[in-house]
């Protein structure tokens, strides 16, 4: 990513976001660091849904992200995270340079790409209607609205 381009995003760009969350929503976003490699957390939800732990995992990583400000490309957070949720920490770690978790994800990936997914959140309603970014209540609210309005209750 250009520098410049890393830079409006720091100074322009989550700002807006923090005060969208902020006035729309209610919420004061932490977040963690700009710009980093999550693959190693989304491997390790994989892990950790191999172990029947993944909500528990995927809820605490997003907090420590999004609420803690950590930086979740750190083995060692994914790793107390980890602990939290009740997987043994070396076999977690072990679970991240597992090819077939990494494969998972990769798949995941295509996926997403197939259907039009660029960023998170991402949100699709009976498999027709994508709603992508952080979005106003009102307007999760009419999309639900049109797909019972088209599908039924």
């Amino acid at each position: 990513m250009p520098d410049d381009y890393r830079q409006y995003i720091e100074q322009v760009g989550r700002p807006r976001f923090n005060q969208m969350m902020r006035e729309q929503h209610g919420i004061e976003v932490h977040a963690g660091p700009f710009g980093i490699n999550s693959r190693d957390a989304l491997i390790g939800e994989k892990a950790a849904e191999a172990y029947g732990l993944g909500a528990v995992y995927h809820e605490l990583v997003t907090r420590a992200y999004w609420d803690g400000a950590k930086d979740i490309s750190d083995r060692a957070v994914l790793r107390a995270l980890a602990e939290t949720s009740g997987i043994d920490g070396d076999t977690f770690v072990a679970a991240l340079d597992d090819p077939r978790y990494d494969a998972e994800v990769s798949e995941d990936v295509t996926l997403a790409q197939q259907i039009g997914i660029t960023g998170v959140p991402a949100l699709i309603f009976a498999g027709r209607y994508l709603v992508s970014g952080a979005q106003p209540i009102e307007t999760l609210r009419q999309v639900v609205e049109r797909v019972t309005a088209e599908f039924g209750a």
